[in-house]
């Protein structure tokens, strides 16, 4: 291990508090934390902007969060927090501010860059995706044969596809189900065919979500989207009523046939991950009503507000950020499991890895030194509950990790149904329980199991987990929930002493993908360059694919 500068974050004197404090914890366990504290399970809890959230079954002590507060002010946590607010360049890589707040703050409200209150053009783009949607949805607008549209489908990858089906699937319940909606993202064939299989061109509307509208992945599935149209309709002017875009590159828009009037924008100031709150939601809006949208705007800035003004210690982001910076980098997980308890948040775990590990999955500092000697960004990964239960629990529970998990549930169903909320919600509490507190050797042997079975019927237990709750799953909850994860992976960043908000990392295979698709197309046999494994498949490829 090379020797720190004094810029290193493990260099910090609160930082080897926190790390000193691990050690000295060893193998302390939850059943004593509890044992030793009965009040533990009310007092490490939270209530804000709708969210119930109990913290008590985390490996921490009395010493652990005033030590973590203390790190996160060292780290100028605080100041971040204002300078994010205030609309200052904090991507100093990109030389960016970072206003994903300003896209659901309200009217009259006043959120500066570079001099220039962005509220105002916020509001300007909601209100032209609202009357739109308006159209759509009361079938108004009419396609080029003169008939309404009854399909919808989004074109888009990344944070152009990943936050607008999570919020469809997660509202699906309050969604107009006269409009069936559709998501294609992979520049695999099959998932355009797959999409579109069964809709007629004359009924379609296409979304396209790209800032440059140069996106290879999306404007390949846009192309091909203009090809299935005009197969079917042949006038080239009917691009203008079955395609609208979300971008910034008029141009481009306009050169694909789609009126520019019909282009909503965005700002380069909200990074994709942060965006399905802006003109990308368009599609969200569309399903649910522009009224339940501006609910799930309120939701965000609810929490939006409970970050830039709560003290840290009642403050849920920096709780939930300073918890996984605890277990990721001081307890030494790899990994936190996000597990639903709703079917309709299906996608949220999919959702949540983008925007967790495309911010924090880096290595070097703002200021670009290597990171050597502590662990930044964990793997986020789920699946929504019960399923999980009779596929990955096995190992959270007897495995050899230690998988901090993140439980989700909610008080009523949105489809009540006989005792099926009851269970799902028992099946919460009781994993949780269990991961907590495990079952000891000796209960096993006091049900009368044969010695042999005993260290295979054992838990360990002292798997930490969150248990978040809320009333309903509404578009105002959603919109809070996404929030806390936004503000927490902003907190764990700042800890860390990263840049959450750029994302080099996904560059080096586009640019090199680039250059083989035309060795892959040629009709002569290429040069190849690369490595030979490399070259090796390529060649493979050309002969197995001709």
């Amino acid at each position: 291990m090379t020797a720190q500068s004094p810029s290193s974050r493990a260099a910090l004197p609160q930082w080897q508090h926190v790390a000193a404090h691990a050690a000295a914890m060893g193998g302390t366990h939850l059943r004593d934390l509890f044992a030793a504290d009965a009040g533990r399970g009310e007092r490490l809890v939270l209530d804000a902007c709708g969210l119930h959230v109990d913290y008590s079954k985390q490996r921490i002590t009395g010493e652990t969060l005033p030590l973590l507060l203390k790190l996160a002010e060292a780290c100028g946590l605080r100041q971040r927090i204002d300078a994010m607010f205030a609309g200052e360049k904090i991507n100093t890589p990109e030389h960016r501010a970072v206003l994903h707040v300003a896209l659901r703050a309200p009217q009259g409200e006043k959120i500066l860059c570079d001099g220039h209150d962005v509220v105002p053009d916020v509001h300007e783009v909601l209100g032209r995706m609202a009357a739109f949607c308006r159209q759509i949805r009361s079938g108004t607008w009419k396609g080029h044969t003169g008939r309404p549209i009854r399909a919808v489908v989004n074109i888009g990858i990344g944070g152009s596809d990943l936050g607008p089906v999570m919020a469809y699937e997660a509202l699906r319940h309050v969604a107009d189900r006269q409009l069936t909606f559709r998501f294609i993202s992979n520049v695999d064939g099959t998932d355009f065919v797959e999409a579109t299989r069964d809709l007629d061109p004359a009924e379609t509307l296409f979304v396209i979500s790209s800032k440059t509208f140069t996106t290879l992945e999306t404007l390949t599935n846009a192309h091909s989207a203009r090809e299935w149209l005009l197969a079917k309709l042949g006038d080239p002017a009917a691009v203008a009523r079955h395609f609208v875009a979300v971008s910034t590159n008029a141009a481009e828009v306009s050169a694909f046939g789609i009126d520019t009037a019909n282009m909503f924008g965005f700002w380069d100031w909200v990074g994709g991950r942060y965006s399905m709150d802006s003109a990308i939601g368009l599609a969200t809006m569309l399903a649910i009503g522009p009224e339940l949208f501006e609910e799930m705007l309120a939701g965000f800035h609810a929490i939006d507000e409970h970050f830039r003004t709560t003290p840290f210690e009642r403050n849920l982001p920096v709780l939930h950020g300073l918890l996984a910076v605890w277990n990721t980098t001081f307890l030494g997980a790899h990994t936190i499991a996000v597990l639903p308890y709703d079917q309709y948040l299906k996608r949220f775990p999919a959702y949540l890895q983008q925007l967790t590990m495309e911010s924090n999955g880096k290595r070097v500092t703002l200021d670009g030194r290597v990171i050597d000697d502590y662990q930044t960004g964990p793997i986020f990964w789920g699946e929504p509950g019960t399923n999980g239960q009779h596929s990955f629990y096995q190992l959270i529970h007897q495995g050899t990790r230690m998988i901090p998990c993140d439980f989700i549930g909610f008080a009523q169903s949105a489809n009540p149904l006989g005792r099926h909320h009851d269970l799902l919600m028992a099946n919460v509490f009781a994993q949780a329980e269990a991961l907590a507190f495990g079952k000891t050797a000796d209960m096993v042997r006091a049900e009368g199991v044969p010695e042999s079975l005993v260290p295979h019927k054992t838990f360990p237990g002292n798997k930490p987990s969150t248990t978040i709750l809320a009333k309903q799953l509404t578009p105002r909850a959603l919109g809070s929930l996404v929030a806390l994860y936004e503000h927490s992976v902003f907190t764990q960043g700042c800890l860390w002493g990263i840049n959450s908000f750029d994302q080099w990392g996904v560059e080096l295979g586009k640019v090199l993908a680039k250059r083989i698709v035309p060795e892959l197309e040629s009709a002569t046999e290429p040069k190849l360059e690369h490595d030979s494994s490399t070259n090796a498949l390529i060649r493979w490829y050309r002969q197995a694919s001709s």
